[in-house]
């Protein structure tokens, strides 16, 4: 699973959120399931940054978000991301111990219309 966070940081704010993203960084990494975390800025332009994480499951990063660190750390930060999807199927990686894996996609075909039963959201 990979997650991708995109923020837009006024020049002025960006060593305070470097400062921010780095306690999120780490708070995550430190999860079981985190195989990768990277904090970036774009090359072309300094206000946009991405913090970007690698889980082993959808499981995993879900019990990383509920962990006492993470809701301290990278919660706060959450609510600055641009809105929009985040979490993604990794379904083509290379890796240089691996080499090219391609994973089936595991989205039930209903995803977007099926919801709890009793939530109302049919």
């Amino acid at each position: 699973m990979l997650v991708v966070t995109r923020y837009v940081v006024p020049e002025e704010e960006a060593a305070v959120f470097a400062e921010q993203a780095r306690g999120a960084l780490d708070a995550l990494r430190e999860r079981p399931g985190c195989r990768a975390a990277v904090l970036g800025r774009a090359a072309d332009d300094p206000t946009l940054w991405t913090l970007t994480t690698r889980w082993e499951s959808v499981g995993s990063y879900r019990r990383a978000l509920g962990s006492f660190e993470v809701k301290l750390h990278a919660v706060p930060l959450m609510y600055r991301a641009v809105d929009e999807p985040t979490a993604f199927e990794e379904l083509l990686t290379w890796e240089p111990d691996a080499g090219l894996v391609a994973s089936e996609p595991a989205r039930a075909p209903d995803a977007e219309s099926a919801a709890p039963e009793g939530s109302g959201d049919r």
